[in-house]
């Protein structure tokens, strides 16, 4: 069995692969009790993608596994970065793309990963990641109108929203719920206008709603981050 985790934010995500196949996801907010998972598991190989904890250091934990591999912008990948500062590209969006490349290659492919921030990807069909665009997910937009106004309440995302608003939280509500979903439906019609045959992949905790909202064909990957990172894992096994 190998291990890729993928330390966020807020909460590290870990996946357990046999081979290709994810057989086991856990997810832990306190580095405690992440470690206790390490240490009472055996893993042949690791992979650590983390944006804040030190990856390092959670690869010490495990004692038995023979690969052990930090996910950085400098590690060689089974596919091109094309990006003017690859320096600053976070390994998540790295993931990203390197799933979407082993679940399709040889096809363009969009990746929409709808999180805290909705990352867009591209890779084309020579395996280039070029870069794409981020923007506010859901809850930030909500949390910005709270955080940057003086009288706006905190309101929660809603799966469907009305378009005229009766009220100050449905109206919060529109203004969010369906402004996202245009700019999301657009940001697709313009990669399709360059690409007619591009594969549009969703991926990140907010996927259902826009599974269930967009106008346009979608291919829905909740684990593609997690798939990105064994295949960079498999990948250096391999080498």
């Amino acid at each position: 069995m190998n291990l890729v985790i993928d330390s966020g934010n807020t909460r590290f995500k870990v996946g357990v692969f046999d081979d290709t196949v994810l057989v086991r996801k856990e997810f832990f907010t306190h580095e405690n009790d992440l470690k206790k998972f390490i240490t009472e598991n055996s893993f042949e190989h690791m992979l650590v993608s983390s944006v804040k904890f030190d990856p390092t250091e959670i690869l010490s934990w495990s004692s038995n596994s023979r690969k052990k591999i930090v996910l950085t912008t400098s590690l060689q990948l089974p596919i091109k970065i094309k990006y003017a500062t690859p320096q600053t590209l976070g390994v998540d969006r790295i993931a990203a793309a390197c799933g979407a490349y082993l679940k399709y290659p040889d096809e363009d492919c969009l990746v929409i990963d709808a999180g805290t921030c909705i990352n867009y990807e591209f890779l084309d069909r020579n395996k280039t990641y070029h870069g794409g665009a981020i923007s506010p997910g859901v809850s930030m937009r909500f949390e910005a109108m709270h955080t940057f106004t003086s009288k706006l309440p905190l309101v929660k995302s809603i799966s469907e929203s009305k378009l005229i608003g009766d009220s100050t939280e449905s109206c919060m509500q529109s203004g969010v719920m369906n402004g996202v979903l245009g700019e999301v439906n657009e940001i697709i019609q313009r990669y399709k206008d360059l690409y007619p045959d591009i594969r549009v992949i969703l991926s990140g905790g907010d996927h259902s709603f826009f599974e269930n909202n967009l106008k346009h064909p979608i291919f829905v990957a909740p684990d593609l981050v997690f798939d990105g990172l064994n295949g960079i894992l498999l990948y250096h096994v391999e080498l």
